[in-house]
């Protein structure tokens, strides 16, 4: 699933304060926020043809981890959405697109980590490249479980979207190492959390299960998810999963911004077997696939 250099990406436009440069010169000061303490918040959000999915969900989440810790001179919800819209237009970019948008607390008047250094407001970055759903959502993935645990609310809220993912970078490269896809995240006690880089469900005799949102991020997509399967009549529940239940589930999937919905073939060399002769996972993708014009905000000129 390793991603490779798109050609259409080299002469990229990239949004970075006020302004947009060409990706050759498009940077931040050494004396920005993010480069010294990963100190930003973030969101990857996605484009179709119909416009910018969900994008008032990603604004709200963006602008809430940013008043959690403590940023001043916040932007507004409109400026976000029109250098969103003219770094877009910029690019020509009106499908299968991927947009990396990043607010650090901006520059410091010197080194250190007080934020009170920080006195020229926040930057915001908005990189947007061509770029399909990275997993494959039809054969599925493998995963193993990262011996890197989740953080818990009582160590970094995982409400707050920030930049701070060594122990997600940390878990994939555990997966990396054991030649699997992605690496699956426990929390404190031991129970399921997420993937290193998207949430996890499980179904079981026709139950759809998530596990709370307490040491996972809460997903934009996780979200809708499990919108779309109330919808459909189905029972969805957030629960404590132990990697026991994964295991000898029916299906389990993953969600998120850069993988859509995603099957789990394996977790830990255990395959996935569908006990029933029927499979729900297909009835969530198609469900997804067919709202996705209705939670798209269109911005063409």
């Amino acid at each position: 699933m390793l991603q490779a250099f798109n050609p259409k990406n080299k002469d990229l436009q990239i949004y970075i304060g006020d302004r947009l440069y060409h990706r050759d010169d498009a940077k931040v000061s050494v004396f920005d926020s993010v480069v010294q303490g990963g100190d930003a918040v973030w969101e990857g959000i996605r484009v179709y043809k119909e416009g910018v999915f969900l994008l008032d969900r990603h604004i709200d989440r963006l602008l809430n981890s940013a008043h959690s810790i403590c940023f001043i001179n916040i932007p507004t919800r409109e400026e976000v959405k029109q250098a969103l819209f003219q770094t877009l237009r910029a690019n020509n970019m009106f499908d299968n697109t991927h947009v990396r948008l990043t607010l650090t607390r901006g520059k410091k008047i010197t080194s250190g980590m007080d934020p009170r250094l920080n006195q020229e407001g926040p930057c915001l970055i908005i990189l947007p490249e061509w770029k399909p759903p990275v997993y494959d959502n039809e054969n599925g993935i493998s995963i193993i479980t990262a011996s890197i645990r989740r953080n818990s609310p009582m160590h970094l809220d995982s409400k707050i979207h920030h930049n701070n993912l060594l122990n997600n970078i940390l878990a994939k490269i555990e997966s990396n190492v054991a030649g699997a896809d992605a690496a699956l995240m426990l929390d404190a006690y031991g129970f399921v959390s997420e993937l290193n880089g998207t949430n996890v469900f499980m179904i079981k005799n026709g139950q759809v299960y998530t596990p709370h949102a307490d040491a996972c991020l809460p997903g934009i997509t996780r979200g809708l998810v499990i919108e779309l399967a109330r919808k459909e009549g189905l029972e969805m529940i957030e629960k404590n999963i132990s990697l026991t239940e994964m295991y000898t589930s029916d299906e389990v999937f993953s969600t998120g911004t850069m993988g859509e919905l995603t099957p789990i073939m394996k977790i830990d060399g255990r395959e996935i077997v569908n006990k029933h002769d029927h499979s729900l996972l297909p009835v969530l993708q198609k469900a997804f696939n067919q709202i996705i014009p209705s939670y798209c905000e269109s911005f063409k000129a």
